[in-house]
């Protein structure tokens, strides 16, 4: 009894100075004298954005910054809130033809099971370099089957997947099948065969709801005379609040037929909270998506035209349409498989977007409180103001342009050491020894 007393006390004491570590990192940061573009307000010129621990304490002109910060001069330089990714596998994925680090494809058909919080990798290579295009928190999203899991928004920095989520459970996630016949040279099979997999996919979604459904009415009536008690089942388990209507249903869609069955899906099941991922097509069903208020999350604005007769800029208009209809949206990118390694492109998709009719401040929106909106977690970040989590990114012009540089990130309150396995290889190789026969500088 001695020893496991000694033990305890040991653990505990261990824990009070890790507790006590923890305190001494947070400190009070003043970001002076930079352009502080708000995004929710006025841009303001020479401001300061005071920042202690964790949140965004005061933002203005002219603040005084308290005794003992650590000031980060900005002059010259623009402080805009961090990009908020809001479809992405980043720490799901490393080297996609190594299994073992490839976490992104669940087998089975119905996984609502999946908790994106608890796969991520934290020591994933993907996450500086996606960080060194200003991109702070990720909406990161499981994959496999119809219904996917659920998906978590995460910082993209910490030692810890607790230490790097923002929220979790973020949204229930259902992969909507193609509604037409594909005739691709990669698809081999034929159409009686696509359309048999199109009905079962179908027929596995409406049972797992149903079945959800069923089990959330047994669970909940347990307790009262005559009701059995009912064993777990994690699936189920992992569904309750959605078929309540209490975690939002994020449908993976894309083209026209999809968004028309899902909405249709939506009416039978009662389902009100919902999402659409994808939306090349929403714009053409945009006066339904404002009278329900379905907000989209566009999945890739640098696409090629999905039809063979259609224009160019179909993809790159997409959001445009979608801003002039009303409906609410947000920039996101393809996401998926191989998706981690091109996140830091974000930027890049709402900048097309700007060059083909979107609104420039609602581009950078789109990619900052736009999807913190969506996602739910508008009042933590997505925007410079008071009480905020202190995401941010110190550049040296506008973060939509290609050559602006992200010279440093604010994440969580920590100044982000900028460095990442790229910049690595660039000193290793910058650096090597030149012989004589080398070609001069």
């Amino acid at each position: 009894m001695n020893t496991i007393v000694r033990n305890l006390r040991s653990v505990l004491f261990a824990v009070s100075l890790v507790g006590v570590a923890g305190l001494a990192q947070a400190e009070v940061l003043a970001l002076t004298g930079g352009t502080v573009h708000t995004v929710s307000g006025p841009t303001i010129a020479n401001g300061v954005v005071l920042v202690d621990g964790a949140r965004i304490t005061a933002v203005g002109a002219g603040l005084a910054v308290p005794a003992g910060a650590r000031v980060v001069d900005c002059t010259g330089k623009h402080v805009y809130p961090g990009f908020v990714h809001a479809n992405t596998v980043l720490g799901l994925q490393e080297i996609s033809t190594i299994v073992g680090s490839d976490d992104t494809q669940e087998t089975g058909n119905v996984n609502p099971n999946q908790r994106a919080e608890v796969m991520v990798n934290p020591e994933s290579d993907f996450l500086p370099v996606a960080r060194f295009n200003g991109i702070t928190t990720a909406l990161v999203i499981p994959g496999g089957g119809a219904i996917r899991g659920t998906s978590a928004l995460m910082h993209l920095d910490g030692w810890t997947q607790e230490d790097m989520t923002v929220a979790a459970p973020v949204a229930l996630h259902v992969q909507w099948p193609a509604m037409s016949v594909t005739r691709a040279w990669w698809d081999t099979r034929s159409e009686d065969e696509q359309n048999k997999a199109r009905d079962a996919a179908l027929q596995a979604i409406t049972d797992a709801f149903e079945d959800a459904r069923a089990y959330d009415r047994a669970r909940t009536a347990e307790g009262r005379d005559g009701v059995p008690r009912h064993d777990a089942d994690a699936r189920w388990d992992a569904m309750r609040k959605a078929v309540r209507g209490e975690l939002p249903i994020v449908f993976h869609a894309d083209a026209i037929a999809q968004l028309r069955a899902v909405l249709r899906f939506c009416d039978q099941q009662k389902l009100t909270r919902v999402t659409i991922l994808g939306g090349y097509d929403a714009w053409r069903v945009a006066d339904e998506l404002k009278a329900r208020d379905i907000p989209v999350i566009i999945a890739g604005v640098l696409a090629l035209p999905n039809r063979p007769d259609a224009p160019y800029d179909e993809a790159f208009t997409v959001a445009a349409r979608l801003a002039k209809a009303g409906v609410r949206f947000c920039i996101a990118d393809e996401g998926g498989g191989g998706g981690a390694a091109n996140a830091r492109n974000l930027p890049q998709h709402a900048a097309m977007a700007a060059a083909f009719g979107l609104d420039r401040d609602e581009a950078l929106k789109s990619v900052t409180l736009y999807p913190a909106r969506i996602l739910g977690v508008g009042d933590r970040v997505g925007s410079i103001e008071p009480g905020k989590l202190a995401d941010l990114q110190i550049t040296d012009g506008d973060p939509l342009e290609v050559a602006t540089h992200c010279e440093q990130v604010v994440l969580n309150g920590r100044l982000v050491p900028m460095e990442s396995r790229q910049t690595r290889l660039f000193h290793k190789y910058d650096g090597r020894p030149r012989g004589p026969k080398a070609r001069p500088r």
